[in-house]
């Protein structure tokens, strides 16, 4: 009786469990109905190619694709000479030009850290999906599947395909996921961890575990060749940090939780106050906007030993700077120009404040926090910024969707982060390309601009070298020569797989979606605590 008292609780837990699943998937996407191509052939012309790979600018270049894949690569001329017609590749009957003279072409932007929306936000497929393809970003890594393994690998197989409008997705499970209880033993952490293989996953987002736990399922991961991420949740961070994930085979760190506790040198916990308690969102982030300034001066010993310890392990970090730009600068993030047309009513609600929802805004922010904040940001992108100059890899990812991000738009916001960090302009474009296709295992396919490669390309008419602003799909302001105030930039063409999408029709039907959830709804955004309409 025992027993299937205890199977019959089981099974109930299990139901609710799968019930609430189901009531967190969002709308899924719908048949794709924009986009021209494949092609048989497509020759885009006369452009100007910033690589993923660190090399300076060249052009004007014509690049040839045939079935998806990168056929040729022809330097056909030099800067403000006439391009001999006689030297350009040749179009093919039932070929497709494209003419980009004057335009700069970059590879596909990958988001390390793209989740797909979340009911809680409102945030759709389609409307996240055109938000990222509407800035570039042509393959994305989901790191939770919070709408479901099977929602995702649906998604990711329908991208495959080109029967959506969509990035390439990397599907990572939350390990645990899809289970009604704790992972209590290490045989059970690789159990979970083979199963999750075979479900079709490419990885695993880890939060934390007891050591033993990690331990195992970071080692049946490597076994099976899987990849992984983690962020460190201070849960349990104390006794497993970033150090002791990188040893045990993590491939890439999210944000920068574990790695301050890495580099404790005279203490072995936060300085958390007596009064703290985890649940409360206040208390974690402004107690957080304190870990760097505990952790050991940059470049001391002990500094340079964790750093080089990581270095040699061949470590993947992906800073997420972008998601907790809030908290040194509340008031830039809440009156960023992108909200008013490009936010949903549901998104920007749950971006208030609140005491139960993580990802909204905290209790009550102030100038102290914000302070504190700018110095941890200082500390964090010293080290950051040191890694990638001894040879480390840094990616790219957003994690938008939470504290005033908007998908696409935060995306740009981490590139001009990582530019603020002391990145040059092309290292920013290497960790927005390479680098994440080389910590996805991709580099052969996405990445850099090469015979072979898949088409995967970012097309702009403005240098987004000289100024990464260009790339929002706001575009930037800028006086002309005539005194004309107008606006540039704004991606011009997304092309993936070899399909090219106008990015900035795109735009406009995430902004009819913005006006429709508004008119039904009679919604005006405002600001928190106000009446007057923003």
């Amino acid at each position: 009786m025992k027993n299937l008292f205890a199977k019959v609780f089981y099974l109930i837990f299990f139901l609710f469990f799968v019930v609430n699943s189901l009531l967190a998937q969002v709308q899924k996407a719908p048949q794709r109905q924009e986009g021209e191509g494949p092609f048989s052939q497509l020759i885009i012309r006369g452009i100007t190619l910033i690589n993923g790979n660190g090399a300076p600018p060249r052009g004007p270049i014509d690049i040839v694709v045939e079935n998806n894949k990168i056929a040729k690569i022809a330097v056909v001329g030099n800067p403000g000479i006439a391009i001999d017609a006689e030297k350009r590749p040749k179009l093919k009957a039932g070929g497709k030009e494209l003419n980009c003279e004057g335009m700069y072409l970059l590879p596909g932007f990958i988001d390390m850290h793209g989740h797909i929306g979340g009911k809680a936000q409102g945030a759709d497929a389609e409307y996240v999906f055109k938000l990222w393809m509407g800035h570039g970003i042509t393959t994305i890594r989901d790191p939770a599947c919070g709408n479901g393994l099977d929602w995702v690998l649906e998604h990711k197989e329908k991208s495959q395909k080109n029967t959506i409008t969509a990035p390439r997705i990397q599907a990572y499970t939350v390990f645990g996921q899809g289970r009604y209880d704790r992972i209590a033993t290490t045989e059970e952490a690789r159990q979970w961890v083979r199963e999750n293989a075979k479900k079709g996953a490419d990885g695993v987002k880890f939060f934390g575990a007891p050591p033993e736990i990690m331990a195992a399922a970071l080692d049946e991961n490597k076994k099976l060749e899987l990849r992984s991420a983690c962020h460190h949740a201070q849960m349990d961070v104390a006794r497993w940090n970033v150090l002791h994930s990188a040893r045990a085979g993590l491939t890439t760190m999210e944000h920068w939780y574990g790695l301050p506790e890495a580099l404790f040198d005279n203490r072995t916990v936060q300085d958390y106050p007596l009064d703290y308690n985890y649940q409360n969102e206040q208390h974690r982030f402004k107690e957080a906007g304190r870990l760097w300034q505990q952790a050991a001066v940059p470049y001391s010993e002990h500094w340079n030993k964790v750093m080089n310890e990581l270095l040699q392990l061949d470590f993947t970090i992906d800073p997420t700077f972008n998601i907790y730009e809030a908290n040194r600068d509340l008031m830039r993030a809440r009156r960023a120009e992108w909200h008013e047309e490009y936010t949903m009513p549901s998104l920007w609600q749950f971006y208030m404040p609140s005491k139960i929802s993580h990802g909204s805004y905290w209790h009550y922010w102030g100038t102290e926090e914000e302070v504190d904040w700018r110095k941890n940001y200082q500390l964090w992108m010293t080290f950051i910024n040191e890694y990638k100059n001894r040879g480390g890899r840094i990616t790219a990812g957003s994690d938008s969707g939470f504290i005033f991000q908007l998908y696409g738009f935060a995306y740009v916001r981490e590139l001009e982060l990582l530019r603020e960090a002391g990145f040059h302009p092309l290292e920013v474009i290497r960790s927005a390309t390479l680098n994440g296709a080389e910590a996805l295992g991709m580099d052969q396919l996405i990445g850099t601009v090469e015979v072979g490669k898949l088409a995967d390309f970012v097309i702009i008419e403005e240098n987004p070298l000289k100024n990464l602003k260009v790339l929002y799909g706001t575009g930037t302001i800028k006086l002309t020569g005539d005194n004309e105030i107008v606006r540039v930039g704004g991606v011009k063409y997304t092309i993936k797989d070899g399909i090219v999408y106008d990015a900035k029709q795109l735009l406009e039907d995430v902004k009819a979606m913005v006006r429709a959830s508004k008119t039904k709804d009679d919604f005006e955004i405002k600001q928190p605590g106000l009446d007057k309409k923003f």
